[in-house]
C-alpha cells in the first residue's frame, strides 16, 4: 500500500521526471534523489557544475518520502548521549542540522516546511514512564547548556520537553517540491536503477553516466549497492500507518515517545501519520524487506489509539528501509577515487542527509575534512 503522505495533491499530480536512456556526461553524478540527494544536486549546481541526478524509481518513494516528516535538530542519538560518545561535534552536528532546516524553510517555503516545534514526550500519552522522563530532563538540561531552545511541556499528552526549534513536513511533498525547484537547474531522471558503480562512470539498467565526481545518497540497502559497506552500515525497516481524517486535534506538533522508537504527527484534516515499534520487534526488523508487517502494525495501532485518546480508523499501512550505523553517526566516506557514499542516517535522515551531502560536496570539490561528526 502507498505510504498515507502520496495523497497530497502536490504528491499524487507529479508529473514525474523520465528514465535514463543512453549513455551521458556530466561534472558531478548524484545517485539517490531523496532529501539528501537533492541536497547535493543543490550544492553541486550552485557551484556552477552539470548534475545529472538519478533515481531507482520516484523521488521521494523510498523512505525519503515515507518517515514521519519530523525536522528535528541533531543527532539519532539524544544531545546529552552523543556528547558522551562524541563529544562537541553533536553540538557542531545539532546546530548544523538547524541551519539546513533554515535553508529548507527559504527554498520550500512555510506551507511545507512548518516550524511547529516538536514535543518529546516521556512514555506515550496514558503509559508514563518514569526513567523516560528522567531521561528527558538530562536532555533538557544539556540543551540549555549549550544555548539550544528546549522547555518542560507538561500537558494533554503527558510529561515530557518542548523543542522550540524543530518543524514538520510531509516528506513526500518536500522532496517532490525540491525536485520541481531543481529539475530546471540539472537533469534529473527517475526510474533508473544503478546496476554498478565505479570511479568515473554509473551504470543504469539502461543507460550510463560518465562523471568525475560522484555522490551515493542513498540510505536503506546501502551495502547491497556498496558491498565494502557491509558491517559499517545495516539495513532495518521502519513502519508507519495513516489514520482517516476527522480526528479532533489533539497533536500540536511532531509527537515522539518512548526514547522516540514511537512517534507521531496529526494533518489539518484531523488525520494522523503515526509509527514505531521497531525496537520491539528489532530482530525480525533488521532486513532488507520493505513490505509491513502485522506484527509491527499492531502495534502502531494501539501507539495510534494513544496518540489520538480513542480507538482510530486505518486507511494506509506501509514501510521502507533506512540504515543504520552502530554509533549513530551518518556515513560521509570515500568508496573509491571521486566516489563519495552518504548514508547510515540512523532514522534522522531528514535533515542529517542533506548536512552529510553537503560534507561530502565540500570534501570532493574542495578537499574539506570530513566533520568529525560524520563517520568518514
Amino acid at each position: 500500500m502507498a505510504p498515507g503522505w502520496d495523497d497530497d495533491p502536490v504528491v499524487s499530480h507529479w508529473d514525474g521526471l523520465p528514465a535514463l536512456e543512453g549513455a551521458t556526461s556530466a561534472d558531478a553524478c548524484v545517485i539517490g534523489l531523496g532529501g539528501s540527494g537533492l541536497a547535493a544536486v543543490e550544492e553541486l549546481s550552485a557551484r556552477g557544475l552539470r548534475v545529472t541526478g538519478l533515481d531507482a524509481g520516484r523521488v521521494g518513494a523510498g523512505a525519503a518520502g515515507s518517515n514521519g516528516g519530523f525536522l528535528l535538530g541533531g543527532p539519532a542519538s539524544f544531545l546529552h548521549s552523543a556528547l558522551d560518545v562524541w563529544g562537541l561535534a553533536a553540538v557542531d552536528l545539532y546546530r548544523e542540522t538547524l541551519r539546513e532546516l533554515d535553508r529548507l524553510e527559504a527554498v520550500l517555503g512555510s506551507a511545507v516546511i512548518r516550524r511547529t516545534g516538536s514535543i518529546r514526550l516521556a512514555g506515550l500519552p496514558g503509559r508514563p514512564e518514569p526513567d523516560d522522563l528522567a531521561d528527558a530532563r538530562s536532555l533538557l538540561h544539556s540543551l540549555h547548556e549549550h544555548g539550544i531552545a528546549a522547555s518542560e511541556y507538561d500537558g494533554e499528552l503527558g510529561q515530557g520537553i518542548f523543542l522550540a526549534d524543530d518543524a514538520a513536513t510531509n516528506p513526500a511533498r518536500r522532496v517532490i517540491a525540491h525536485a520541481s525547484i531543481l529539475r530546471h537547474r540539472s537533469t534529473l531522471f527517475e526510474h533508473s536503477p544503478v546496476t554498478s558503480i565505479r570511479s568515473g562512470l554509473v551504470r543504469t539498467a539502461r543507460g550510463s553516466v560518465a562523471a568525475p565526481i560522484v555522490i551515493v545518497a542513498v540510505d536503506g540497502r546501502l551495502e547491497q549497492l556498496i558491498p565494502s559497506l557491509r558491517g559499517r552500515v545495516r539495513t532495518a525497516r521502519l513502519q508507519m500507518l495513516a489514520t482517516a481524517p476527522g480526528l479532533a486535534r489533539r497533536l500540536p506538533c511532531p509527537v515522539y515517545g518512548r526514547w522516540g522508537y514511537d512517534y507521531a504527527q496529526q494533518g489539518p484534516d484531523g488525520r494522523m501519520f503515526v509509527g514505531g515499534g521497531r525496537d520491539l520487534f528489532a530482530e525480525a526488523e533488521w532486513t532488507f524487506d520493505s513490505r509491513p508487517t502485522p506484527a509491527v502494525q499492531s502495534y502502531i495501532d494501539t501507539v495510534a489509539a494513544a496518540m489520538a485518546g480513542r480507538a482510530v480508523a486505518v486507511t494506509s499501512r506501509w514501510a521502507a528501509s533506512v540504515g543504520f550505523t552502530d554509533d549513530g553517526r551518518a556515513l560521509c566516506t570515500e568508496v573509491d577515487d571521486g566516489v563519495v557514499a552518504i548514508g547510515g542516517y540512523s532514522g534522522t535522515g531528514n535533515l542529517v542527509g542533506p548536512v552529510a551531502a553537503r560534507a561530502a560536496v565540500a570534501h570532493l570539490l574542495d578537499g574539506a575534512e570530513i566533520p568529525n561528526y560524520l563517520a568518514r
